[in-house]
């Protein structure tokens, strides 16, 4: 099976990595990182990712970067974060790009600097990364370190929702509601926020709740918003608040249906995610 052949291809890694191979040294350092083929030990993915890094291998100082902005592995540092990630991105290394471009835009081992930041954005953007695309078009969207722009903004975020990024698909789907740089359609909007609401993204669960109690892009369900609020209200005050308003308004018959269909959705969605995780 699968995991037999990651323990197998890591003992290989791991002879060759010995023997100063660079990219065994990184591989096997996001072997130890994610867990795959070995336990996951972050302070063996630090060691690893730091042989490699320091002789030039991109993934490696990325990885490290990563190591550090979390303090996985090591002591939580964003200077030294910052560090790696800038010399991954300078070899045009897209995962490096989008994480010194949030660094900038975060305030975080850098002076905040928006403008720099959507340098950096652009530049993984451009090669395809969803993450990037997305909080460029936050940028864009609150006019930060580049001229407000909302037809922009959609366009970077229907880049990424179209990779399947939940936060972009939430962005697309608000944008769509409000009419934000994109002609008005509830439809369209409810469309985009079901397809984040079912990787249980509480913020497009809340607005999909509220397209149901409004009848808003779809027809009006009290049994349906119901269910939805509910699956975001562990998240959100508001959503569990909403939700005991509508119930006031429902018959015991109707809220019994609303627990029903909570407990329905609920299911499904978690089996997504671990098909996903498979």
């Amino acid at each position: 099976g699968v995991a037999a052949d990651q323990v197998e291809a890591v003992k290989w890694f791991l002879q060759a990595a010995e023997h100063g191979d660079v990219l065994a040294q990184s591989i096997l350092g996001g072997c130890y990182f994610y867990g795959q083929g070995v336990q996951k030990d972050y302070s063996e993915a630090v060691k690893w990712y730091r042989k490699a890094a320091e002789r030039n291998d991109a993934r490696a100082q990325n990885g490290l970067g990563v190591c550090y902005s979390k303090g996985q592995g090591v002591a939580k540092d964003f200077a030294e974060a910052v560090k790696w990630f800038r010399q991954a991105a300078e070899q045009n290394l897209a995962e490096g790009q989008s994480n010194l471009g949030e660094c900038y835009v975060n305030g975080e081992g850098v002076e905040r600097d928006y403008a720099t930041g959507a340098t950096w954005l652009r530049k993984a953007a451009k090669q395809g990364r969803a993450q990037a695309q997305n909080n460029l078009g936050v940028l864009y969207h609150e006019g930060q370190g580049v001229a407000k722009d909302y037809a922009e903004a959609v366009k970077w975020y229907r880049m990424a929702a179209e990779q399947n990024d939940i936060f972009a698909q939430a962005h697309l789907g608000s944008c769509y509601n409000t009419g934000e740089g994109v002609k008005e359609d509830p439809t369209e909007a409810v469309r985009w926020l079901r397809k984040a609401g079912d990787q249980a993204y509480a913020p497009a669960q809340l607005l999909l709740g509220l397209a149901y109690y409004r009848g808003r892009g779809v027809a009006k369900d009290n049994v349906e918003a119901y269910a939805w609020l509910s699956l975001a209200a562990p998240t959100y005050a508001q959503a569990a608040s909403d939700r005991d308003v509508l119930a006031g308004m429902m018959t015991p018959e109707q809220i019994v249906g609303g627990f029903k269909r909570t407990k329905v959705l609920r299911a499904q969605i978690e089996a997504k995610l671990q098909s996903v995780d498979k």
